[in-house]
């Protein structure tokens, strides 16, 4: 990805899904922003909560991490990308809800099965 693609993404995009992903919960659950290491790490979006202790389903508080295909932030650039963007996110809660089934994370509850959790390689299709 070229840098000036990857600022921003970081700069205008990842905000934008943070803020559209914190939206769908209660004030209790956080995202941000964690800026990409230009050596290893791209940017991501950090969720995470400590748990509700009563309702816990899994055993480790929610501490999720999303990354985005960078051929797929690349296309966000492009003619087309500030509409295929706000789709997406308005198609946040339902892939919320379909990460919630696919693998041991429990958004209701603050809690995962595992002590991180990164899904990786996303796109921006809605």
């Amino acid at each position: 990805m070229r840098p000036e693609t990857a600022i921003r993404f970081e700069q205008e995009f990842a905000p934008r899904i943070a803020e559209a992903i914190a939206a769908c919960f209660a004030k209790t659950v956080h995202t941000e922003v964690v800026p990409r290491d230009a050596q290893r790490q791209p940017t991501r979006v950090r969720i995470h909560a400590a748990p509700l202790e009563e309702l816990g389903h899994y055993p480790h508080p929610l501490n999720l991490y999303l990354t985005w295909d960078s051929d797929e932030i690349e296309r966000l650039m492009g003619e087309q990308g500030s509409a295929r963007f706000a789709r997406y996110l308005a198609a946040l809660p339902r892939k919320l809800n379909a990460w919630t089934q696919a693998r041991e994370l429990d958004f209701l509850t603050h809690t995962q099965g595992e002590p991180v959790a990164l899904i990786g390689g996303l796109d921006f299709e809605s």
